[in-house]
């Protein structure tokens, strides 16, 4: 029997562990086609201020979210909008970490 290399090891968690509908994964509708993601409130808050005003009512309001690497694809650039359930969003900043994606996600909205 061959053993797992570490990164076959991490590339098999993504979705058994990490993205496990059962655990921490939620289906969200991404660019047209289901996903299994994760909304990360916690680490968002960790890497930035989770609003920030830009004028009177208005605000910029961020999410960060986990999303496997093979089921988003390419590396999105910043900038680039992304819709997620049906709302539209611009990349503020996406990392490739082992095969799954941190994207914190940008959206001007009304008070």
């Amino acid at each position: 029997m061959e053993s797992l290399s570490f990164k076959d090891i991490i590339h098999n968690d993504i979705k058994q562990t990490f993205l496990n509908l059962e655990e921490f994964g939620e289906t969200h509708e991404v660019n047209g086609t289901p996903m299994t993601i994760i909304f990360d409130d916690i680490e968002h808050v960790e890497r930035e201020k989770q609003m920030k005003s830009t004028m009177d009512g208005l605000f910029v309001r961020q999410y960060f979210m986990y999303v496997a690497a093979e089921d988003f694809g390419p590396l999105p650039a910043q900038g680039k909008l992304v819709t997620v359930d049906g709302r539209r969003y611009a990349i503020v900043d996406a990392t490739d970490e082992s095969g799954i994606y941190g994207i914190t996600l940008e959206a001007n909205r009304s008070r």
